[in-house]
């Protein structure tokens, strides 16, 4: 069921046409590469090995719960708003490790001024 929903707010934000296909294409790409990264990937330094795991999440992470318009968001959003919120603060906590200048640059979406 969790799945499911996973696969339905994937699916439906994937299909929004207010979000630019250059930023569903950069998601989508980062995304493989964890998965592949932690499925084959093992780290051999300890401590080390983790910082690009945590940098690749930093950057979806923050493109989520940072860049996107929170309504915009929210509309796709199955779980709720006491969840969300949770996200929300941990995904601030990560999206630290992600630098700035990557992040500013990566995106081609604006957010409504309103």
């Amino acid at each position: 069921m969790f799945f499911n929903q996973i696969k339905e707010f994937i699916t439906e934000s994937a299909g929004d046409p207010r979000i630019p296909l250059r930023d569903k294409k950069v998601v989508m790409g980062i995304l493989i590469i964890l998965i592949l990264r932690i499925l084959f990937i093992p780290d051999w330094i300890p401590y080390f090995g983790i910082l690009d795991i945590l940098f690749l999440i930093g950057i979806v992470l923050d493109y989520f719960f940072g860049v996107i318009d929170q309504n915009l968001l929210l509309s796709h959003y199955p779980w709720g708003m006491k969840s969300f919120a949770r996200i929300r603060r941990f995904s601030l906590f990560i999206a630290f490790f992600a630098p700035n200048f990557i992040k500013d640059n990566l995106w081609e979406y604006t957010k409504d001024p309103f």
